[in-house]
């Protein structure tokens, strides 16, 4: 008798082999040697260090709180822009809808559903708990 547990790791060894999956890995590769994309994160931390430090003072600066905000908002469209983290993003939205979906099957299997009844989840809109849109 197979352990599910041992299933279960099986599946996983399984995912990593999967085509979404490949891609996340390569598109984040790709992010993390985009030497634009990382100086930009470096920017965007250094500026939101910045700001945290500008707002815990006793004596705030507002008008420096608010440009510190918005070239904090201008160095993230950027780095949200850059064709890495497009292409991460993407990635990376395509491979949590499939986690996503493998969850929600295993779930209702456990609530006594028919495995091949559930569908692909869809937009349960509240954004607090989405990965993002496709």
């Amino acid at each position: 008798m197979i352990d599910i547990l041992e299933m279960t790791r099986e599946l996983a060894i399984r995912l990593q082999s999967d085509q979404r999956y490949i891609k996340a890995q390569l598109a984040q590769s790709a992010a993390d040697e985009d030497e634009q994309l990382q100086e930009l994160i470096g920017k965007f931390e250094t500026k939101r260090m910045e700001l945290g430090s500008e707002m815990a003072k006793e004596n705030r600066d507002n008008e420096k709180i608010q440009q510190l905000d918005s070239e904090l908002r201008e160095i993230y469209a950027e780095m949200m822009e850059n064709k890495s983290m497009v292409a991460y993003k993407e990635a990376k939205g395509e491979l949590d809808r499939l986690v996503k979906y493998m969850v929600a099957i295993l779930t209702a299997t456990a609530r006594g559903e028919d495995p091949y009844s559930v569908t692909e989840p869809g937009c349960g809109g509240s954004c607090s708990s989405c990965a993002g849109c496709h």
